[in-house]
């Protein structure tokens, strides 16, 4: 069995100053959301954060980074977020802004245990500044290395107490490959089942990856509502 945690404030208690950190989700979409609640209330600071985007202003990881506690992030989307902005542009935030494809891959393959890999997106941008570039079969490729992370957070519809996860549809986003690139996996499920109780075939990522979980509710927001107008 896996560690379960009594409390979210247990559950970050680890992460420290300076840490670099994994989180899933893609908008507000399958993000750990109490435990990053929990990480904004520890004040932990200096946190390097590799995630697809940074929440919004007051929500997600929009929390940490009015906090002060975020100072840099590696990412492939940087809208709905005033403060994000705000704080780039007056050099109080490091950005590393990737392609979402790029991103993506560089996460599996830290997972996968891969250390770099040849793309062509980038090529010719300045995405590829200081990087080595190859050509095969007369194409153009950009060496990216992968990503790895101290702490991964991650959020699933379900868990067992062996740490296998189930995502609820398309809250899988990122949530599986940062769950195998972190070196400690913090799960933050809606549903903790028995061993057995989740059918082998609809594991998503297997609990080999996961080092903890504990059982929440989420407010799950909506990140942009949007309502079809009558009459």
């Amino acid at each position: 069995m896996k560690k379960i945690h009594g409390s979210f404030t247990e559950a970050v208690s680890e992460i420290k100053d300076g840490s670099t950190l994994m989180v899933g989700g893609f908008g507000l979409c399958g993000i750990p959301e109490n435990l990053i609640i929990a990480l904004m209330e520890t004040g932990v600071k200096d946190l390097t954060v590799i995630s697809n985007n940074c929440g919004v202003d007051d929500w997600g990881l929009g929390l940490l980074l009015q906090n002060k506690q975020i100072t840099k992030m590696i990412s492939s989307y940087v809208g709905e977020n005033k403060e994000f902005e705000r704080q780039y542009l007056s050099g109080e935030l490091e950005v590393e802004l990737l392609p979402q494809g790029t991103l993506a891959e560089k996460i599996r393959a830290g997972g996968a245990g891969i250390p770099a890999f040849y793309t062509p997106a980038g090529v010719g941008t300045p995405i590829a500044e200081n990087k080595e570039t190859r050509l095969f079969h007369g194409k153009e490729y950009v060496l990216e290395e992968a990503l790895f992370a101290d702490f991964s957070l991650v959020r699933a519809f379900k868990g067992d107490k062996m740490g296998n996860l189930v995502y609820n549809k398309t809250a899988q986003n990122f949530n599986p490959m940062i769950a195998a690139a972190g070196k400690k996996t913090i799960a933050e499920v809606e549903q903790l089942v028995e061993i057995g109780e989740i059918d082998p075939a609809a594991i998503h990522t297997p609990g080999i990856y996961v080092q903890s979980l504990i059982e929440g509710q989420q407010e799950k927001r909506i990140e942009r509502l949007t309502v079809q107008k009558t009459g």
